[in-house]
């Protein structure tokens, strides 16, 4: 614990936690799936759900908002990245909502941050909007999740590989150092994914989606240049492009698409309907390629920070 509970009035207190409980952690997650079922969308990222668990992590605290000691919202904030502010993302409890809370909880992660912070508004909801308002957060970030059937509409396009590149599926422990050096290249713009380490993938490879052979690698000459990690969301009924990078190296050839069109294919062979990805707003390039894939937009993400 880093400070103690700290009442703001009556019956609400806020705790600030450099790890959870599992009985804790089990409370949040029950709490977020809740708050999924109501809003339509997960107000905490698949990183934030994964690092309640796990013990510590450095730079990460959670934050724990009760009303008469009920659990009724949930921060956390992520102090990993050595250039951007602190990241967070917050949730309040269906049934609680309209009393302050998130404006408290809000309020917390700010001073917490320094008042240098990004926070993530899933969905774009109007709720998140004007809270993002009332603390003085700009819009910044606009990541959209685009969707497309694969039995019907546009057929799904044939993996045309530049010449010399095979592809593989990955191996757990013979690949890792492999595929990590080839992500942080790949992603070296991006600060969440191109930050990730081991213990990131060894959480994610421990997870009951993870499935190696849906995690495809291509090579030339043995050295790896692109991957697609794809990921099934067996209750949705949904496949995602998860990860998908091609090394600097090797980009304007055509493999992303090839690896695109390798994962979509498996994906449907997987008997889902439909799949999904994230991309930035701002990657006209990678809009293009999706687009021309016929993915279209399904919802949007939305990221605010304070004034640089």
């Amino acid at each position: 614990m880093t400070d103690a509970a700290a009442a703001l009035e009556p019956g609400r207190q806020i705790q600030t936690l450099d790890e959870l409980t599992e009985e804790q952690a089990d409370s949040v997650l029950a709490l977020i799936e809740e708050a999924a079922r109501t809003d339509g969308t997960t107000a905490v990222s698949e990183q934030g759900r994964l690092q309640l668990r796990g013990g510590p992590r450095e730079g990460i605290r959670h934050f724990l908002l009760t009303e008469g000691g009920r659990l009724a919202g949930y921060g956390q904030l992520e102090d990993t990245d050595p250039v951007e502010a602190p990241a967070a993302e917050l949730v309040i409890h269906p049934a609680l909502r309209g009393r302050g809370h998130g404006r408290a909880l809000g309020t917390t992660l700010l001073a917490a941050s320094g008042k240098r912070i990004r926070v993530w508004a899933h969905g774009g909801k109007s709720a998140a909007r004007h809270l993002a308002q009332v603390l003085g957060l700009t819009l910044f970030r606009e990541l959209r999740q685009l969707r497309r059937p694969l039995f019907e509409g546009d057929p799904l396009p044939e993996p045309l590989l530049p010449p010399g590149v095979t592809i593989r599926t990955f191996v757990p422990g013979a690949d890792d150092a492999a595929w990590l050096a080839a992500n942080a290249a790949a992603f070296a713009h991006h600060p969440e994914q191109g930050a990730l380490t081991q213990r990131d993938l060894n959480d994610r490879i421990a997870q009951p989606w993870f499935d190696p052979k849906g995690f495809f690698l291509a090579e030339r000459e043995g050295e790896l240049v692109g991957f697609h990690w794809t990921k099934v969301h067996r209750a949705e009924q949904l496949g995602e492009v998860y990860v998908l990078g091609v090394r600097p190296g090797a980009q304007g050839g055509g493999l992303g698409k090839a690896l695109t069109a390798v994962g979509l294919r498996h994906l449907a062979e997987a008997g889902l309907p439909t799949a999904m990805l994230y991309v930035d707003a701002d990657n006209p390039a990678a809009l293009a390629v999706y687009e021309g894939l016929g993915f279209t937009t399904h919802e949007v993400d939305l990221m605010y920070r304070t004034e640089s």
